[in-house]
């Protein structure tokens, strides 16, 4: 990885949109590496596209469950501060296991993304209500949440499966840990990472999604694979 080029997007760099390349029949296809420092400004993420690919740097905050989501939510709806100051940041959907250290402290061992459509009732009120500027796991969000982060200027980031390996090598610090009488997955975690990645901007902060033309096409040969199910229980009778 250390060999592509970076196009850096930080906190002191540019806002402005980048080249982009050309567009395939899907409407997107990888168009530009960048290199994300985070926290980001709403601009900043209002620079990406659909199907840019990204690699990450700076401070995070994770989590896997449902019910610390639903925990989060329930603290904006009801203006409650949270312990781990999110606001204007980054929320991703990456479970971690973490273990005491001999001084006492935490270390994370690996973080793995999980599936974003569990939380798709949640994320809306979420990503207004902290003024998020990232959020990512795998598997998109739903238009309501697309929506959300239009209005916040918001970008969701698909990280890849099965590479925990991959994804944990860019842990650098375990910055704080929340609600520690969760499960280790179910923690909230803020963490410090270097080149975490690579992820693709999945849904850009203008409405734009890689899942739109997935759905469209799962539902045209629907019909085709009922009829094949159907020929291969008529021809097994």
């Amino acid at each position: 990885m250390d060999s592509r080029r970076w196009r850096c997007v930080s906190t002191a760099g540019s806002t402005g949109a980048p080249a982009r390349g050309s567009t395939t029949t899907d409407g997107w296809n990888a168009l530009t590496d960048v290199r994300l420092t985070m926290p980001m400004s709403a601009a900043q993420a209002r620079s990406l596209r659909v199907g840019d690919t990204v690699l990450i740097d700076g401070d995070i905050v994770v989590s896997a469950g449902l019910p610390t989501y639903q925990r989060i939510a329930e603290y904006v709806r009801e203006g409650r501060e949270l312990p781990i100051d999110m606001a204007h940041g980054v929320l991703f959907h990456l479970g971690s296991y973490s273990r005491e250290t001999a001084a006492g402290g935490l270390e994370v061992l690996y973080i793995n993304p999980t599936t974003s459509t569990r939380f798709n009732p949640l994320m809306p009120d979420i990503i207004r209500g902290l003024g998020l500027h990232a959020v990512g796991g795998k598997g998109g969000l739903d238009a309501a949440c697309a929506s959300a982060m239009q209005e916040a200027g918001c970008v969701y980031l698909s990280f890849p499966g099965g590479a925990s390996a991959l994804l944990s090598e860019a842990l650098r610090e375990v910055r704080q840990v929340a609600w520690p009488e969760l499960l280790t997955h179910y923690r909230l975690v803020k963490l410090r990472v270097e080149g975490l990645g690579p992820a693709t901007v999945g849904i850009d902060a203008h409405g734009n999604s890689i899942y739109d033309g997935l759905q469209a096409r799962a539902k045209q040969r629907l019909p085709e694979i009922l009829d094949a199910l159907a020929l291969d229980r008529a021809a097994s009778e």
